[in-house]
């Protein structure tokens, strides 16, 4: 089988994270507009590859007051930086069938910073939707330091610690959708 390319479909797929509140509790987030092409090949997986771009102004943890500070020059700065983007280098393991496991390898630029990023995928299945489309899931999650990547700001608690932890766990669930 040769590779095949895959749209992500942003309807039904998310992307979200997690970091801590004044270290004792976690603060929930995802964003709304992403976008991504996945090039599988079952046969040789290190031919796959992974792009995706996420927008920067599409940050909703619920709270409007926290959305716009996280757009802001403290964190995303979302003028001068729309698009968070993820371009994999390499894909190591199986996708064969359902269940199996693997990594993606890749570059993962925010605020124009860019550092690996090593994802542990899960392929989830494929199947036919009502329309006759082929459609493919895939799991993801990694956690990186978003100090590595220039979101600096945060505020001294004074009973020590501070207001934003510094590792940011990030999940993915992803539907894609065969090219046509």
């Amino acid at each position: 089988m040769s590779a095949t390319t895959w749209k992500l479909d942003a309807t039904h797929s998310q992307v979200e994270f997690s970091v801590k509140h004044m270290m004792f509790t976690t603060v929930r987030g995802r964003f709304a507009d992403v976008e991504g092409t996945v090039t599988l090949d079952a046969a040789a997986p290190g031919r796959s590859s992974v792009d995706v771009t996420i927008g920067t102004a599409s940050v909703d943890t619920r709270v409007a007051d926290r959305d716009t500070h996280l757009r802001s020059p403290d964190f995303f700065d979302a003028g001068a930086h729309p698009a968070i983007t993820f371009r994999s280098r390499r894909v190591e393991g199986s996708l064969a069938k359902a269940g199996d496991t693997f990594q993606v390898v890749g570059d993962l630029t925010i605020r124009g910073v860019t550092r690996e990023a090593v994802l542990a995928a899960t392929f989830e299945g494929t199947g036919t939707d009502p329309w006759g489309n082929t459609r493919s899931g895939f799991s993801a999650a990694t956690s990186v330091d978003r100090r590595d990547f220039g979101l600096t700001w945060n505020q001294a608690l004074e009973t020590g610690g501070v207001l934003v932890g510094h590792e940011v766990k990030i999940e993915l669930q992803v539907q894609a959708v065969l090219a046509k």
